[in-house]
């Protein structure tokens, strides 16, 4: 129990450090307007590729419809954020984006989840696709093909908006470790390592599939409403299978089954990008480069399924007073 408050306590504390420090940074404009839009993105991506992680490295479950359930987060945020004003509307908005997105994860997940390997990325890639097209044919509610534009800012400065989206993204954090690390995280992990074995000790691999696929679709329909509400401006054309590709790209560069290595494949890649932004058309040639290079030196991603833990730390801090006492005695 000491352990597990000293683990707490220093999690809490490298939290308001972040915190404090982002804060400090976008407030004081050292972090300029051009690098709050990255930041802003590498947040974003960050609480897209948590979820997507939990669907493939903690269950097994190749999945690419992440795209559609961020238009679902998207276009609900926008939606209600016009007939309610303020932080009020992006709230309500927020939680109307979830409830559908999770509600359509449980639908599409009970029969396509039994589904493995590429039936199953196939089967998600059209369920995304089919999402984006429905948003496409009803232009009464999502203005079609033509996008919803000059959404509602619901905070009063971009300072305010970066604080509540780093917020957001410690709770989207937590809510999915302590899955990871509780009962059902444990059986889900069990069905990653071997669904056959799994189901013959009575696991319910379906039911903990589906609970893993729906936390997940949560997830992106949050950075949807977040990815909207900031830019302002969406189209049916920002949800394409090219960005599910995008956030897999993070998960597997970070390390599938990696929490710390999702943060920081989603910080390294956020801050490539933006450096290549200076050779125009060979931008996305040299990005391509650099990622296929990363891949061949570390084909585990950067952390594989390493995690960062607080308790890890304090030990190997014990180890090295430890010895250091050996050593002088």
């Amino acid at each position: 129990m000491k352990q597990f408050n000293k683990n707490n306590l220093g999690w809490l504390i490298l939290t308001a450090v972040a915190g404090v420090l982002l804060y400090i940074g976008v407030s004081t404009r050292t972090i300029s307007a051009f690098h709050q839009i990255t930041l802003m993105t590498i947040l974003i991506n960050i609480i897209l590729a948590v979820g997507l992680n939990l669907v493939i490295g903690f269950s097994g479950q190749f999945s690419l419809g992440h795209a559609g359930f961020m238009a679902i987060g998207a276009y609900s945020g926008a939606i209600v954020g016009d007939k309610v004003d303020g932080i009020a509307g992006f709230l309500l908005g927020l939680l109307v984006g979830v409830i559908i997105a999770m509600v359509v994860a449980l639908i599409v997940g009970i029969p396509t989840l039994r589904l493995k390997g590429d039936y199953l990325a196939i089967a998600t890639l059209g369920v995304s696709e089919i999402i984006r097209i429905i948003i496409i044919n009803i232009p009464d509610i999502t203005n079609g093909a033509r996008g919803i534009t000059g959404i509602s800012f619901p905070f009063s400065s971009n300072t305010s908006f970066i604080m509540t989206t780093f917020v957001i993204l410690v709770i989207s954090t937590i809510v999915t470790v302590n899955f990871i690390k509780s009962s059902p995280g444990r059986a889900t992990i069990s069905i990653r390592e071997d669904e056959i074995a799994a189901e013959s000790m009575g696991v319910n691999t379906t039911l903990y599939k589906v609970i893993a696929f729906m936390i997940g679709a949560a997830t992106a329909s949050v950075a949807g409403s977040l990815y909207g509400s900031f830019f302002s401006v969406i189209n049916p054309s920002d949800f394409t299978f090219q960005r599910s590709v995008d956030v897999l790209i993070i998960v597997v560069f970070g390390g599938i089954g990696s929490v710390t290595g999702t943060f920081v494949a989603a910080v390294v890649l956020g801050i490539l990008n933006t450096s290549l932004q200076s050779f125009g058309e060979m931008r996305m040639i040299i990005y391509a480069l650099a990622l296929i290079a990363i891949m061949v030196f570390r084909p585990g991603g950067l952390l594989g399924t390493r995690e960062f833990t607080m308790s890890g730390l304090l030990n190997r801090k014990k180890r090295q007073t430890a010895t250091d006492k050996e050593a002088g005695e």
